[in-house]
């Protein structure tokens, strides 16, 4: 007897199992050296204590969200911009893969709900928000992905957002991930770019830039 509406078809729960294999390169960087993960913390404690700014693209996320948005930092690291973020009266979860670093977040940056999770397989725990009015998505993230799991991450960026809301992605363009790649990926994710700059400080965005930041919508 065939039973309909109970889960997942069957060829989709194949499809995230699969997916799901695949690691992404910060993985393969910690796996090889398991300090690494400890040395990012410090370093960028290190440059806090220097007088660094470390912030820009939370005050960015800040200025696009109304008051007392929700904010998903997805790969929020040590939790910098999440508890900047946090701190300005927003509802904050941060997700990142590294439980090192999530570690250091709760203690370093508290106030966020911080999980342990791959965003190409997280599903968001019971008690979280289920939209987002913006995600921020920082630190060159995209780029330690799998090639093979970017389309999924995106899509659960799209699958979580509010209806208006805002996706804000940003990483190097020297790190194999072009422009019009990423596009085509946030297209068949169900998201649209509505504007793309050089910086976070917002910039333009041309030939010469080495980074890209981008708004995205729902398709």
């Amino acid at each position: 007897m065939e039973h309909r509406g109970i889960g997942p078809s069957v060829p989709v729960v194949k499809a995230a199992q699969a997916i799901g294999t695949l690691r992404s390169r910060w993985a393969d960087l910690t796996d090889a050296n398991p300090g690494h993960s400890r040395w990012y913390v410090d370093r960028f404690k290190a440059m806090a204590a220097s007088g660094a700014d470390l912030v820009g693209e939370a005050r960015l996320v800040d200025a696009l969200a109304p008051r007392g948005a929700t904010i998903l930092d997805a790969g929020c690291g040590p939790g910098r911009h999440a508890g900047h973020l946090h701190r300005a009266g927003h509802t904050v979860v941060g997700v990142d893969l590294d439980p090192v670093l999530i570690e250091a977040a709760e203690a370093d940056d508290p106030g966020p709900a911080y999980h342990v999770g791959d965003l190409a397989t997280f599903e968001l725990p019971k008690g979280a928000p289920s939209a987002y009015d913006v995600i921020l998505c920082a630190g060159n993230v995209m780029t330690f992905l799998h090639p093979g799991t970017r389309r999924a991450v995106l899509a659960n960026f799209a699958r979580w957002l509010a209806p208006d809301g805002r996706v804000v992605v940003g990483f190097g363009l020297s790190r194999g991930y072009a422009p019009a790649d990423f596009e085509a990926d946030a297209a068949a994710s169900g998201l649209r770019v509505q504007q793309t700059f050089g910086t976070w400080d917002l910039r333009p965005f041309d030939a010469a830039s080495d980074f890209l930041v981008a708004l995205l919508a729902r398709a």
